[in-house]
């Protein structure tokens, strides 16, 4: 699917495997209550209220503008809605979970074009890159903040850093903006996301990606401020594209950079990971809010990150049920399974890694 400018490393095969293991018990939990593991009703019935809302609140925002202080606080619903969108509909569907049927994926994944992003270029990222080399400097992107921020112990530290637990904040508003209007742009012409080259693209997605780019600009740009002046576009897209962008940011980060997730570094010269791969995504990764129904309803399950990552085409509507398998599993093959019991202790964890990350006696450059 891909062709590499480095060597990316490897995972050592187990006779003993943990993620054969894993496979066995969650499916065998699955056919004994007769589950299909992609979505259900519970699934599409959210997709259609998620995507009915966010039409029905485009078009009053742009359409029949309210006054000033309602504009502001549907704005911020809106940015909710792109947010949700993303975490809800988008990620099942780029990952073939949202339904058995194909078509019905590529529906679902390709939601992320109506918020202006490259299906093409979320899925080398994401679903490819990310998804296989979770958390190792120098491959998973995820990770990659450029100059402003260091988000892992082997990356370079700049005296800035030092700071970058008191404006990481406001960094992480600005993610939603700079991934339609720039990064999707970099990975396009310069055809590598980090340092992997992408597939070539057929013709067929070079044709989607600028209709989206020319769409998003022509909905959320051009036709806003013909209908609402400059000044008044100005504030209401910049509210809720900051707004979705913390809480896209905020998310992702709560799953791989907090206290107790690993950056392990493949043992040279073999470019071996010291783990299997099912081991290196529970190491990598942490789980938070599990307990609470509607931060599960919010963010697509992505509370639930460990069984994303062990189990990406399984829905997330399943992963309450399969962490209980996991978990046992975890008992069984010693190994830490990170949790946090809420959302702020998942932020503070976040909080205090990114301040750890900001010391300079740690840099290890």
């Amino acid at each position: 699917m891909q062709t590499q400018t480095v060597a990316t490393p490897k995972f050592p095969i187990k006779t003993n495997s943990l993620h054969a293991e894993l496979k066995k018990r969650v499916k065998e939990y699955l056919d004994q209550h007769d589950i299909t593991s992609t979505g259900n009703y519970k699934l599409f019935s959210k997709a259609i209220l998620l995507m009915s809302l966010f039409v029905i609140c485009y078009v009053h925002l742009v359409f029949f503008t309210p006054p000033i202080i309602w504009a502001v606080l549907e704005s911020l619903f809106f940015g909710g809605l792109i947010a949700a969108i993303g975490f809800n509909v988008m990620h099942d569907g780029s990952h073939g979970s949202f339904s058995k049927y194909a078509w019905l994926n590529k529906l679902a994944s390709s939601s992320i074009s109506v918020l202006g992003a490259s299906r093409f270029m979320w899925g080398m990222k994401h679903v490819t890159i990310h998804h296989t080399y979770t958390n190792i400097d120098g491959v998973d992107d995820d990770i990659e903040v450029g100059v402003f921020m260091r988000m892992a112990p082997t990356q370079k530290y700049l005296g800035m850093h030092r700071f970058q637990h008191i404006y990481f904040w406001f960094l992480y508003m600005l993610l939603y903006i700079f991934w339609i209007f720039f990064a999707d742009y970099k990975k396009y012409f310069s055809k590598k996301i980090g340092s992997i080259t992408l597939s070539d693209m057929t013709l067929g997605e070079h044709i989607e990606f600028w209709a989206v780019k020319i769409y998003h600009v022509a909905a959320f740009v051009i036709i806003p401020i013909y209908m609402v002046g400059w000044l008044s576009w100005l504030v209401g897209f910049l509210v809720s594209t900051l707004f979705a962008g913390f809480i896209l940011s905020i998310v992702f980060q709560l799953a791989h950079t907090v206290e107790d997730t690993s950056f392990p570094l493949a043992i040279q010269p073999e470019n071996k990971m010291p783990d299997e791969f099912a081991a290196h995504q529970i190491l990598t990764t942490a789980n938070f809010a599990t307990k609470s129904k509607l931060v599960s309803w919010l963010v697509g399950g992505l509370n639930f990150q460990i069984e994303h990552h062990l189990f990406p085409k399984v829905s997330h509507v399943h992963y309450p049920a399969i962490s209980k398998i996991v978990k046992e599993a975890c008992a069984d093959f010693k190994l830490k399974y990170i949790e946090y019991p809420t959302v702020l202790s998942a932020i503070k964890a976040h909080f205090n890694y990114v301040k750890l990350m900001s010391k300079p006696s740690l840099a290890l450059n």
